[in-house]
């Protein structure tokens, strides 16, 4: 039986790649398996804005939210991330496999402007499984906000 993910990409008509790989631990790992750069695995955050208010934020592998800009976006003063069992409840996905697509609800989705005009991977639901998309077709599917809402990944 597919994932979520896999039947809402089909009802929405989206072209895509199903890429499965073994287990993954970090984006380095993640990006390589796919067979990919790792700009091109794209992350998806939840964030919460309130006890009941969620969203996704599709960011490139290689940045990190920035928090200012995305309040700044939203005109919030307050936002967190929930922990491990507030992302499972918001989304229907455990971290590590989230994705909008499929989720159990369909939370407001934010891509940074950079994903545009690119091929892209994303979590499909499961671990060690990700699906390569045009992100146009996601961020239009989605009817996802388009921002700049990421930093360079810091460096260590």
């Amino acid at each position: 039986m597919p994932s979520p993910a896999i039947t809402a990409l089909d009802a929405a008509g989206l072209p895509y790649r199903l890429v499965s790989h073994g287990a993954v631990a970090s984006l380095a790992e993640a990006a390589a398996a796919r067979g990919v750069a790792v700009p091109d695995v794209v992350k998806t955050i939840v964030v919460r804005r309130s006890a009941d208010d969620h969203l996704f934020v599709l960011t490139p592998g290689d940045r990190v939210v920035s928090w200012p800009k995305l309040r700044a976006l939203l005109g919030v003063q307050r936002i967190s991330m929930p922990d491990a069992a507030g992302a499972l409840a918001a989304t229907g996905y455990e971290r590590g496999t989230i994705t909008p697509f499929g989720a159990s609800t369909a939370w407001p989705v934010i891509a940074d402007e950079r994903l545009r005009g690119r091929e892209i991977t994303l979590g499909a639901g499961e671990r060690g499984l990700a699906v390569a998309l045009d992100a146009d077709a996601a961020i239009t599917a989605l009817g996802a906000t388009v921002a700049d809402v990421t930093d360079p990944q810091p460096t260590r």
